[in-house]
């Protein structure tokens, strides 16, 4: 149903695609939820560098914030959207699922999102090691890391692998994990309806 390898290096190269070109989600269905939640992560990782800007104003900062809550939002959404889609996969098949069977500690959706900042950590690795500028001092902690994030990737790509094979073989039970993010609805969020009461 789904490889975790192929689906890394979708995302692998969708980051170096879209640092040069625009974004573009033209895929496969469910390649399309896995790069629509890609697209956000690329969104949110260049949010937050300029939320590090020293030069930036405290309105520009505001701004950021704002745009990041959104991100964040949309990130979240987005994961429960891939383990949806894994959901209903599975229910077309002739898996019979027992309520019995253990879940895992992460779902498919939470490890492909995480696949996805990997491929994000890794390009930006590189592109640090690449800078002409930087000492090789720097460049040596650079080189750890990006091996580092690279087998973190491999793992996590060979644990998704595993945890898809225990869910297709009905030794483990999918269930979408749901975020129940509070702090965007204006009707859970006391800053939010405090002030919309004020009006």
């Amino acid at each position: 149903m789904i490889s975790a390898a192929r689906l890394a290096t979708l995302q692998t190269e969708a980051v170096a695609r879209w640092h040069v070109d625009p974004i573009c989600c033209d895929s496969r269905e469910f390649d399309a939820l896995v790069l629509a939640n890609h697209e956000i992560n690329f969104r949110l990782w260049h949010e937050e560098d300029l939320a590090r800007d020293p030069g930036a104003t405290d309105a520009i900062i505001a701004q950021v914030k704002r745009r990041i809550d959104r991100l964040n939002q949309q990130r979240s959404d987005s994961i429960e959207q891939l383990d949806n889609a894994i959901a209903d996969a599975i229910s077309a098949t002739d898996i019979t699922i027992d309520l019995a069977l253990p879940l895992n500690t992460e779902t498919p959706g939470s490890a492909i999102d995480r696949l996805s900042i990997l491929a994000l950590r890794i390009f930006h690795l590189a592109e640090q090691c690449d800078r002409p500028e930087i000492d090789n001092a720097a460049r040596g902690r650079v080189t750890v890391s990006l091996r580092i994030a690279e087998q973190q990737r491999t793992n996590l790509a060979d644990s998704l692998e595993q945890l898809i094979e225990d869910l297709l073989a009905g030794r483990k039970r999918h269930q979408a994990f749901r975020q129940l993010k509070m702090y965007n609805d204006p009707e859970l969020n006391p800053v939010i309806y405090r002030y919309t009461a004020k009006k």
